[in-house]
């Protein structure tokens, strides 16, 4: 007997590395990939399950270099996340999504280290894989707490042991996000200091660059810096340049990157296929206005005088600080999740200021304020041309940046990788499906040391994705940013399939996933 518990027969087979589509069966067994010679009837005749996906694309399952959905599951178990957002990932064929980046992951905070993280997933059932880096962030926030000031020598070699255990418990980077505090207010000797353990288990320096506007040329230097000060291997996530001052400034940092890539540097990049980002209200404000944490910051809210410093430094700017409004303008920021205020929800806040006939950073302050501070935004700064080039550069792998949160979240964290394949792939022809594939498969794969995953061979895992290369696509919208892909037709997760013909099963076989040192 051949013992497959799945056999998908007729499918043209996208690998993962790039190679032309070739026909192919696939095979799962033991939750493992058999690669056969098309129409094998007698091992055919003795898989569990056949599948006729004649006229569709089998690929490795997708990998998502960039997520914010580091507890999601575990929320929506828990009520604070509805089913929709829990599983847009998986719908459009993600199988693993990689957390805990732009410096703030899950542990050592909310949970005290991967292990415990795993447990938690576990008990609540996942339908695909997490894998995490370590957040500068959140190490930064448990040892020197929320302050603006520097870590002592002392507070970096309690940072680096903590980050030395969790990268020895299989967190696979150390990311950094050095527009939010408490990372924003880390000099470069703490980040190299830091990226130098990264380095020492091989595991890449993962960075949210200090400034991805105006400032865009100075950020990517000082990530250079740090790599090579280090030693580590640089990854630059969610590679933009935005804002009116920045916009073309790709052919500058890509060109950069690949200098760096010809001279030996082992550097990459992810992206998101948007031409608008997304993140917390509170970030708009200065780094300073922060300055011990949440309450202290609405104090200053609450304070008229702050609130004028607030806005002063907003008109004039902050010397090394991205300044998202003077880069571009209140009326291309929308609230995304504002749950107590679902009327101000996919408005601008310069829409809403003037219709309350306020100051927009007095409005801001409002919201905040009635938020304790949480609130999302949608940011539109991008242009398209710059999107392009970057999807197109041959380092560039794809990440969603999804955060599931409630309210009217960025459509990327369910349209994404549809989106690639349809608009950018079949449509604007930036790439072919094969290609196409390993961005979202085997290049993220070997960026972050995932062992037999992003690829389809012999042995590797059994994750894998099929789709209609013809009719894949996005339909997530920002006004509907939860609706699901059309074309996904299966999704396998360790060897059992959790999507069929576009819904999910019951099946949660996801788990949390560690890589050793390497």
């Amino acid at each position: 007997m051949s013992g497959f518990s799945l056999l998908l027969r007729g499918g043209s087979v996208a690998d993962g590395t790039g190679a032309p589509l070739v026909a192919r069966d696939v095979a799962v067994a033991g939750g493992r990939i058999r690669m056969l010679a098309p129409g094998t009837a007698a091992e055919a005749a003795e898989a569990a399950e056949v599948v006729d996906v004649s006229g569709l694309v089998v690929s490795p399952g997708f990998i998502d270099a960039h997520t914010h959905s580091d507890t999601s599951c575990i929320d929506g178990a828990e009520g604070r996340l509805d089913r929709a957002q829990v599983f847009a990932s998986v719908l459009q064929g993600v199988t693993t999504e990689i957390a805990g980046n732009c410096g703030h992951s899950a542990f050592p905070g909310r949970y005290s280290g991967l292990a415990p993280l795993s447990r938690a997933h576990r008990a609540v059932g996942r339908a695909n894989h997490l894998v995490s880096l370590v957040g500068h962030g959140t190490l930064r926030s448990a040892i020197v707490g929320q302050e603006a000031r520097a870590a002592s020598a002392t507070e970096i070699v309690r940072m680096a042991d903590a980050l030395d255990e969790a990268l020895s418990a299989g967190a696979v980077g150390f990311s950094t996000g050095l527009i939010y505090t408490p990372g924003s207010y880390a000099d470069t000797a703490e980040i190299t200091a830091l990226a130098r353990v990264a380095a020492q288990h091989g595991k890449p320096y993962v960075t949210h660059l200090r400034d991805e506007m105006s400032g865009v040329q100075e950020a990517l230097e000082e990530a250079v810096a740090i790599a090579r000060d280090s030693g580590a291997a640089l990854h630059v996530s969610h590679h933009k340049t935005a804002g009116k001052y920045a916009w073309g400034l790709t052919e500058v940092t890509l060109a950069r990157l690949a200098e760096l890539r010809e001279s030996g540097m082992d550097v990459t990049c992810d992206v998101y296929p948007y031409t608008a980002g997304s993140t917390a209200l509170s970030a708009m404000l200065p780094p300073w206005a922060h300055d011990g944490g949440t309450e202290r910051l609405l104090a200053r809210l609450r304070d008229p005088a702050q609130l004028d410093l607030i806005r002063e430094a907003i008109a004039e700017g902050v010397p090394g600080w991205e300044n998202t409004v003077g880069n571009g303008g209140w009326d291309r920021i929308a609230v995304a999740g504002a749950p107590r205020h679902p009327a101000c929800q996919g408005r601008t806040v310069a829409d809403l200021a003037r219709e309350a006939g306020v100051d927009a950073v007095d409005l801001v302050a409002e919201l905040l304020l009635g938020e304790d501070g949480e609130v999302t935004i949608i940011s539109h700064s991008m242009r398209e041309d710059d999107v392009r080039r970057v999807l197109a550069a041959r380092f560039a792998m794809i990440g969603s940046d999804g955060v599931p949160t409630a309210g009217l979240p960025h459509p990327r964290w369910a349209g994404s990788f549809a989106r690639v394949l349809g608009r950018y792939a079949r449509e604007a022809g930036l790439f072919d499906v094969p290609e196409a594939v390993r961005k979202m498969t085997g290049a993220t794969a070997a960026r972050f040391g995932l062992a037999d995953r992003g690829v389809l061979r012999d042995g590797a895992h059994a994750d894998v994705v099929v789709f209609d290369a013809a009719r894949v696509a996005d339909r997530a919208t920002f006004a509907s940013p939860l609706e699901g892909p059309e074309g996904v037709r299966m999704v396998v997760v360790g060897g059992t399939v959790v999507v069929r013909d576009g819904a999910l099963t019951a099946a949660r076989p996801g788990r949390v996933v560690g890589v050793g040192r390497h």
